[in-house]
């Protein structure tokens, strides 16, 4: 009897070890369900990320090296003007520039990449001190001429418009890939239909223009090129609005808020859809819904993103 015990009691154990092999197969299946939730914070993925502060008034451009980046971030700087901040990962150009400074804006922008290689000229002491100190310099390699000074040249032009780097020349480091930080996917229902569209942000008008694969992006009228690759385009225009304050590090440089909540609008695959964004921490992505709570990811492709004060 108490052989056929034990012999049931192993039956038993061999049964319920089938079967949690069975759930963990259908977790881990491309039918199972493991899309259907977002991995936790630990588990983002992570790869080579490299984030440059590039130059955009009229003296700089056209800038080099835009054609390669994965997410393209449009900031509002002093007197109206505008200054980006590029997001590479593998594909890499094998110059970028013009090189500008950074600003306070990028403290926060840049928690959200994990721990990126940054680029950028210099910036006022405040911000300077801020990036070499705990606790950004523990989330960010700092690569500015002051740190990697190897990386950087003159080239053409005039000072301070006129610095380029060899990324090939600069630190690695593994930060959390865009894709992690703006998720992809599916457009929702709910769009409308849209072919030409603008964005004003400070002084500058932004025009995108869909040509039935991607957007085709202009500045003040004329085609915003890079000198590598042409007219650039992306597969995403986000027009993010946040709230810009001044009186900050450095006072008279306004501060673009991208931690909190506010209204976006979304364009992608010809349609606009509006909606909110929300990024609920300093180390968490963006992440977009419309205004009837459907999830909103960015296309496949080129990401760019408006910070565009309310």
């Amino acid at each position: 009897m108490r052989r056929k015990q034990v012999l049931v009691l192993v039956a038993v154990v061999v049964v319920l070890a089938a079967a949690a092999l069975v759930a963990v197969f259908l977790i881990r299946s491309p039918g199972g369900n493991e899309s259907a939730s977002p991995p936790p914070p630990g588990a983002r993925p992570a790869g080579p990320v490299l984030v440059v502060k590039i130059d955009n008034v009229a003296e700089a451009r056209p800038a080099t090296g835009l054609g390669s980046a994965d997410v393209i971030y449009v900031e509002p700087v002093e007197g109206g003007l505008t200054r980006i901040a590029a997001v590479f990962t593998a594909n890499r150009p094998a110059v970028i520039g013009p090189v500008r400074s950074a600003r306070e804006t990028d403290l926060d922008l840049l928690g959200q990449y994990g721990r990126p290689v940054f680029a950028y000229s210099g910036a006022a002491p405040p911000v300077v001190q801020a990036l070499h100190a705990a606790p950004v310099s523990d989330r960010v390699v700092n690569a500015s001429p002051g740190d990697t000074p190897d990386a950087y040249f003159r080239q053409g032009g005039n000072a301070p418009h006129n610095l380029y780097l060899h990324p090939a020349a600069l630190p690695t480091s593994q930060g959390t890939s865009p894709e992690a930080v703006l998720p992809r996917g599916s457009a929702p229902a709910g769009g409308t239909p849209a072919t030409d569209q603008t964005a004003t942000l400070g002084g500058v008008a932004f025009g995108f223009h869909w040509d039935g694969e991607r957007w085709q992006i202009s500045m003040s009228g004329t085609p915003f090129t890079s000198t590598e690759s042409g007219q650039l385009s992306a597969a995403t225009v986000i027009v993010q609005r946040v709230t810009a304050t001044t009186g900050g590090l450095v006072g008279a440089s306004p501060v673009a808020r991208t931690i909190g909540t506010g209204q976006v609008t979304v364009l992608r695959d010809g349609q606009a859809f509006h909606g909110t964004w929300s990024r609920p921490s300093l180390t968490a992505g963006t992440s977009f819904a419309t205004d009837s709570g459907a999830l909103l990811t960015a296309a496949p492709g080129p990401v760019w993103i408006l910070l565009a004060p309310t």
